[in-house]
This record gives structure tokens, sequence and C-alpha cells, in this order.
């Protein structure tokens, strides 16, 4: 089963700036999410990190931040990464939920 058919909540066109940091090195990249869900997203990238690798993500739009922690789900050498949001606290899902609601109006 491809990613796509295993998906349980829809994913929607993004763009977003995003720092992706691996606490355990501190080591930090910048990417651009091109897709977003409520449960992770897809980060633009060229130099990815192994999949099952935790991470830190932050996401700026507008005016509004999002951080969370995540994991590795899938990467694409050259290409960019799926990230899985994962004990995303409840004021960080407020604000993804707000720019949900808008991508889905």
């Amino acid at each position: 089963m491809n990613y796509t058919e295993r998906r349980s909540v829809p994913r929607y066109s993004f763009i977003a700036a995003a720092e992706i940091v691996e606490p355990a090195s501190g080591v930090r990249m910048a990417g651009r999410i091109s897709e977003i869900s409520r449960k992770g997203c897809y980060v633009d990238l060229l130099n990815t990190l192994p999949t099952g690798t935790a991470v830190q993500v932050r996401i700026s739009r507008d005016q509004g931040v999002f951080a969370a922690p995540g994991k590795i789900i899938y990467a694409q050498d050259g290409m960019g990464m799926g990230i899985a949001f994962a004990d995303v606290p409840a004021d960080q899902l407020k604000m993804l939920d707000s720019w949900l609601a808008e991508l889905g109006s």
C-alpha cells in the first residue's frame, strides 16, 4: 500500500518556510513546505535525513508559526522528505487547524 492509500486525513498544497532541526546533532535545515495535513507535512529540500530520524519542525507562514516534534517517515534524495507530527502541543494544533480550515474552504 502506498502513502496516498494509507492517509487517513486530507492533505493540502501549502507553501511556507520551514526549519527542521535534528535535536541529537543540532543540525538545522531550511526548506519549504509543499503539502500539509493534520498529521504531517512534506518538506522540499535537497539534503534529507534518514527515515526514522526524530526532528523538531518549525513552519512560518504570514503571521503564524507552527512548531512541533516529528519523525521522518520517508525521504526522497535530492527532493525532500515526509514528516509525521508527534505529540503536537494543543496551542500548536490550534494554529495548524486554523491553516487547514482556511485551505479546506
